[in-house]
């Protein structure tokens, strides 16, 4: 049985690396955080541990290193936690502040998901495994996000593909639910 190793403190999930970005904003007083959206990034695509994400949610991505990166370059993205493909967590934006991971999306009627959720981004791409380390953390920080997060619910954990059908496709099918909810039932 895995035991939670990460508690929210202030909005910082205590144990992670903390990497700021400056693409967020607050978050509305009156909304409370019921949602959490898994994604999938890799930089370039289909590379891993090598920095380019947290120089991209820092908006100083080296764009005379990979041709892909000159047409990312301009976007402002960030999302509040990153869990590598070697299990690590780095955060990146308060998560009681508002970052932007989700863009045009829309959950059970409410627009604009940014506004109510927590981004988490799983190292990978649709169509690779993932690591058995990075569902083990997942769970971990999944749960611990639930306690500091009680509006959020074992229902209201999608994928970024749930909240913006047609235009994303993340985490994909190489991301395995089954598994992933079989490990937070057994929490």
């Amino acid at each position: 049985m895995l035991k939670t190793a990460y508690k929210v403190h202030g909005g910082r999930l205590q144990g992670s690396k903390w990497c700021p970005s400056p693409n967020y904003n607050e978050r509305a007083q009156q909304v409370s955080v019921d949602v959490l959206v898994i994604h999938n990034i890799s930089l370039p695509p289909a590379q891993f541990c090598n920095g380019y994400i947290e120089a991209f949610f820092q908006n100083r991505l080296p764009t005379n290193e990979h041709s892909y990166f000159t047409e990312i370059a301009e976007l402002q993205v960030s999302a509040h936690l990153l869990i590598t493909r070697n299990g690590g967590v780095i955060q990146f934006v308060n998560l009681n502040d508002r970052a932007w991971h989700a863009g045009e999306s829309c959950f059970e009627g409410r627009n604009n998901c940014n506004d109510f959720s927590i981004g988490i981004e799983m190292e990978g791409t649709d169509d690779l495994p993932y690591t058995y380390q990075q569902y083990q953390v997942l769970v971990s920080v999944t749960n611990s996000l639930i306690e500091a997060y009680p509006q959020i619910s074992r229902r209201s954990i999608v994928g970024h593909v749930d909240i913006a059908p047609g235009r994303k496709t993340d985490p994909g099918e190489s991301f395995n639910w089954p598994y992933f909810k079989q490990l937070l039932c057994e929490l």
